[in-house]
Order: C-alpha cells, then sequence, then structure tokens
C-alpha cells in the first residue's frame, strides 16, 4: 500500500471511506467534508504536484470528483474522490492547497455546475456567454439529437428504409460490356459465330 495513502489515513481516520487499488493508481475514496484534510494531508506527505481535477455524473447517486495528485517525481501518485449530491453539488476549493486547482475547478464548475466554496473566482472558460446548461450532465439534451436521431438507434435493416443500392464499378480498363453473353438479344450489334477457327 502506498505510504501516501497511510499517511491520508493517519489524518483522516473514518473519514477515509475505501481504498481502492487495480492497474491504475491507487483510489482514496473521503468524505466530501474531508476533501480538503485530504488534499493537505498528501501534499505535507510529499506529493506537491497537482495534476488534474476532473468529475463525473453518477445521475441519483449524484457527481464524483476526482484529482490526481503525485510526488514531484512521480514515483507514487493516487487518486482521491468524493462525491456531491445532486442536489447541492458544492465541495471546498483546492486553491488554497494547490495552485494549479484553479483552472480545473473553473472547467468542473462550468462544465457540471458543482461550485468550489473559496475559489477566487469561478468564471466561464470555454462556453459562449449567456450559456447556462451543464453539458457533462448525463441530462443535458443535445440539441442534434433532438433535429435528427443518433445513427446507432437502429441496428441496419430495423428502420424500415432500404439503404440505396449501390452501381457496381467495373475495374478501369474493362469494356463496359464485357460480362453480357454476345449471343443475348439485348447485346449490341450482331452475334458473333464461331468458325473453327476458318477465316475465309
Amino acid at each position: 500500500m502506498s505510504w501516501l495513502v497511510e499517511a491520508v489515513r493517519t489524518h483522516l481516520g473514518d473519514q477515509v471511506l475505501d481504498v481502492e487499488a487495480g492497474f491504475g493508481p491507487t483510489t482514496i475514496n473521503v468524505a466530501a467534508t474531508a476533501w480538503v484534510l485530504a488534499l493537505s494531508s498528501l501534499r505535507e506527505a510529499g506529493a506537491a504536484f497537482f495534476d488534474f481535477l476532473s468529475a463525473y455524473d453518477e445521475l441519483a447517486v449524484g457527481f464524483a470528483v476526482v484529482a490526481h495528485i503525485s510526488t514531484s517525481d512521480a514515483a507514487e501518485h493516487v487518486l482521491l474522490r468524493t462525491r456531491v449530491p445532486r442536489e447541492d453539488p458544492a465541495l471546498a476549493s483546492a486553491v488554497g492547497i494547490y495552485r494549479g486547482a484553479a483552472w480545473h475547478e473553473r472547467e468542473t464548475h462550468e462544465m457540471f455546475g458543482i461550485d468550489f466554496r473559496g475559489h477566487p473566482g469561478l468564471v466561464p472558460l470555454l462556453l459562449p456567454d449567456g450559456f447556462s446548461a451543464r453539458p457533462l450532465r448525463k441530462d443535458f439534451v443535445l440539441a442534434s439529437r433532438v433535429v435528427k436521431a443518433w445513427p446507432g438507434a437502429k441496428e441496419p435493416g430495423e428502420s424500415g428504409v432500404r439503404a440505396p443500392a449501390r452501381r457496381t464499378a467495373a475495374p478501369p480498363g474493362v469494356p463496359a460490356d464485357w460480362a453480357r453473353d454476345p449471343a443475348a438479344p439485348d447485346a449490341a450489334g450482331p452475334a458473333v459465330k464461331d468458325h473453327g477457327g476458318d477465316t475465309s
């Protein structure tokens, strides 16, 4: 187990809800109220590099907020994760511990509507002025899907509309009538008789 995990456990005790070790970085799940304390514990333990912070929508469960923190030489790194409720998605800002979190919290606020309390300025980064929706929430409806159905909604042949037949193209240099039977009545020109090699 990573010594970063042990440092967080020492400071937070039972506010560490769970630790998940898999193929990637170890994930430390903490209570939302312990978010800043957990970040501070990681910083004090030597994890001074803030890589990223983002979120994902878990619908009825709320939103999961994840930060990737590592030592400056990247020898040790962990994911710190917490969850905030959908009704009041708010979390204390990490900017006081990792200044690099400022941009990430602005983006996460803009895309998911999570309020990072104590942030110096949650002003929009990417969306146009006046855009009030949260495009990375799962309940956000894409305008293009209102106008046109998702193409993968039905398997080929299930829509009741047949696809137009493709025109078979001959390979380059092959005459257009190469596959026709010369004896057929609709063939161009008179049928050619076989004289058995007699050309007279």
